[in-house]
């Protein structure tokens, strides 16, 4: 592969107009595609395999015209102090605001309170619910403004008014998160190469990677039925990776030109040699990624596919295109070593090199390779230690911040009718194979009455045909809470007896039980999705390094990171732990997409730092280094390198807790802090401290594996060889 890659690189450098000329092509096509392409929609959600999922299937068959995924509003009203929500005055109100709603072109129906009972014991408040035709993400502005016209116009009259729901449910805007990414990138940059052009180059060949990938998704989303959302993964792991892989290349470049080779060969090195590492990496964040599959959400899987297509782009420009670039940078990308006009003077021939920063804490845990290692995986563990008491949810309108009117009207049902009634449950009776249908629906309803923490069970609402009915039960818990989730499993556990007795099927759907029944699939999905993700990992680590123990131990390390990160979140999230330095106004159960989540994006990430780490080292070692000194010369060349990846990842992730979304919150704060506890803990002193105990012990492989093993020559010994390097006379070392 180096060979071949070798090739690749000074062809790209010596045809430099021809490689950069086919990628401004391709981002061209990409644009227009995308901005001809008709708008996305809402990508169809669905949960294949759940009852909730299967109930609101029963529905659309059962109940046409209905709409049961359809956005819905509540709009809640609140009396003024001393008056009561049944005085005329105010009654005048919400019956003209109730009038108002009904004139949309996508509104079903729209509920009166007073003729739907919806006024609370006390006469304080009351709530008018608004069902339409399509989900929250596909209604039209027009809609949303009428919906918040309307609720304005009654706050004039002196009432209060709030609007929950999904109605005004908007796609998350991130757009400073990625500036702030890439301004902090640009700074780790140009300190790293101590030249403006140098960082300039991972930069822009990041960013049209990143615009190639998301105007594709964007050209595709209708024929492909992606949703909105789909772009937001994929233009975060995007412009990470692909800064990552410029940034590896250029550095090796920039080594290679400091031992004297001319830029077209240095170039060819660089793509030989990092260029490889960069391919098996990539290959790693792809494998996570379109392992996502296996939980068979579709959304999710949509996801994984279009970062993983993201990623595959970014190893291409970092092949091809950077070492096109670095043709026209020329003379302004300098060795190693040497520092441009912006950052000080080039040193001296004379002057003696100083050990870097990454040679002198190498050589330190070289020598005290138990402490650092028992120090990391204590301090690891400790950080671990609230994963224990994690706790699985997905984020409501309680999770959102106080500010927001969703959150207000959430409060008011509360106080007016109880934590419950924000979460109903729709229970639906499909009694098609029974003898007497009425009496199916009056018995089911009567088993719910029996359940605790049950408030309210309405009675059951058949259709035309009257052998399919809905009750809506209330339930007397918050929505995310372990009891509500408990009434779910015992609504479907009556519902099995009902079964048995009268051949009538009970489903539990609504927000509520998809949620729990999406949490479930997914913490069911994360023990099969580790066992395939870092089962093929291994394996592509073992023909990387050609090795057993070094794979294992970074699938460990991973874990490691990994579980800590978890904590993390748990003790800020769910603890409230520095939730105010982290902005999180509303503590509760992890979202449950959060651990299958960081499990494959941080496992792909985590193995860039692996491999473009230990390869350095991997490399030394089989050109004669003894073991510790080869992990001294790994960090030599690579540490540096490695920090400021880390650091730029860490900046691109971080940005994004600045949201007011919680769901988008708690993603970039675990993806950040995850980052960096496996790049300066687990890779930068659990990995050296390993090797250097393990010694030549780490580098073992069974000769039946090693002649079975594909040599992808990831060191670059075909080039050395090839070209009769002073170091090709010396005894290789086999591994």
């Amino acid at each position: 592969m180096a060979t071949f890659l070798y090739k690749l690189g000074r062809l790209s450098f010596r045809r430099r107009h021809f490689v950069a000329l086919i990628w401004v092509a391709l981002l061209t096509l990409a644009g227009v595609g995308a901005a001809s392409a008709p708008a996305a929609g809402n990508s169809s959600f669905s949960i294949p395999g759940t009852e909730a999922q299967k109930a609101f299937d029963l529905l659309e068959q059962r109940f046409p015209g209905t709409s049961a995924d359809g956005a819905t509003a509540r709009v809640v009203f609140k009396a003024p102090s001393g008056e009561k929500m049944t005085d005329p005055g105010n009654k005048a109100t919400v019956q003209a605001t109730v009038k108002d709603l009904s004139d949309g072109s996508e509104v079903v129906r729209v509920t009166d309170p007073y003729r739907a009972k919806a006024v609370s014991k006390d006469g304080t408040i009351a709530y008018a619910q608004v069902s339409y035709k399509v989900s929250g993400m596909e209604l039209d502005d027009a809609a949303k403004d009428a919906l918040k016209d309307s609720a304005q116009d009654a706050r004039k009259a002196g009432l209060t008014v709030e609007i929950g729901g999904d109605a005004l449910q908007a796609v998350p805007h991130t757009g400073s998160s990625e500036i702030i990414g890439i301004a902090v990138a640009a700074v780790v940059l140009v300190i790293t190469f101590g030249s403006l052009v140098a960082a300039g180059l991972p930069l822009l060949t990041a960013l049209i990677g990143v615009g190639i990938g998301v105007s594709a998704i964007t050209g595709l989303a209708s024929a492909l039925d992606l949703g909105s959302t789909t772009s937001t993964l994929a233009m975060m792991i995007g412009l990470a990776v692909g800064i990552d892989y410029a940034l590896f290349i250029v550095s090796r470049y920039r080594a290679e030109l400091a031992e004297g080779r001319e830029r077209e060969e240095a170039a060819g090195r660089a793509a030989g040699t990092a260029g490889s590492a960069v391919v098996f990496a990539g290959l790693t964040v792809v494998i996570a990624l379109v392992g996502l599959s296996v939980v068979n959400i579709p959304m999710l899987t949509k996801m994984g596919i279009a970062a993983a297509g993201t990623v595959a782009v970014a190893v291409l420009i970092a092949l091809t295109m950077v070492p096109a670039l670095l043709g026209y940078a020329g003379r302004k990308v300098k060795p190693m070593g040497e520092k441009g006009k912006l950052l000080g003077r080039a040193k001296k021939q004379d002057q003696p090199a100083r050990p870097n920063l990454g040679t002198r804490w190498a050589s330190f845990v070289v020598r005290r390779p138990v402490a650092v290692l028992l120090l990391g995986v204590i301090g690891l563990g400790a950080a671990a230690v609230p994963a224990t008491s994690l706790e699985l949810g997905l984020p409501d309108d309680g999770s959102q911040p106080v500010s927001t009117t969703q959150r207000r009207a959430y409060d008011l049902l509360s106080e007016g009718f109880g934590p419950g009634f924000n979460g109903p449950l729709m229970v639906v009776v499909d009694a098609k194979d029974s003898d007497d249908p009425k009496a199916v629906f009056a018995e089911t309803g009567d088993a719910i009455k029996g359940l605790k923490d049950v408030v309210t069970v309405t009675p059951a609402q058949p259709n035309k045909a009257g052998d399919t009915a809905t009750i809506t039960v209330i339930p007397g818990s918050k929505p995310s809470s372990v009891t509500t989730e408990n009434l779910v499993h015992g609504i479907r556990d009556a519902g099995a007896g009902i079964k048995a007795d009268t051949d009538a099927n009970v489903l539990v759907t609504g927000s509520t039980a998809m949620n729990i029944d999406v949490s479930e699939k997914l913490n069911d999905a994360l023990v099969p999705y580790l066992v395939l993700v870092v089962g093929l990992a291994f394996l592509l680590l073992i023909v990387v390094f050609r090795s057993i123990l070094v794979p294992l131990k970074a699938a460990l390390g991973f874990l490691l990171s990994v579980m800590a990160a978890l904590g993390a979140v748990v003790a800020v999230f769910q603890w409230g732990w520095l939730s105010g330095l982290m902005g999180v106004e509303q503590t509760g159960p992890v979202m449950s997409m959060m651990p299958i989540f960081m499990v494959g994006v941080v496992f792909g990430l985590a193995m860039d730092y692996e491999v473009f780490l230990v390869t350095r080292m991997r490399e030394a070692y089989v050109h004669g280094e003894k073991p510790a000194q080869a992990v001294v010369t790994g960090f030599r060349h690579g540490a540096r390198v490695v920090t400021a990846a880390a650091v730029i990842m860490m900046a691109v992730f971080a940005g994004f807790i600045g949201s007011s979304e919680s769901m988008v919150k708690m993603i970039g704060f675990g993806l950040a802090i995850a980052v960096f506890f496996d790049a300066f803990v687990v890779r930068m002193a659990i990995v050296p401290a390993i090797l250097a105990l393990l010694g030549r012990k780490a580098w073992w492989l069974p000769r039946w594996l090693d002649r079975a093993l594909p040599n992808v020559d990831v060191e670059g010994e075909g080039l050395r060889t090839a070209s009769g390097d002073d170091d090709g006379d010396r005894e290789l070392v086999r591994v």
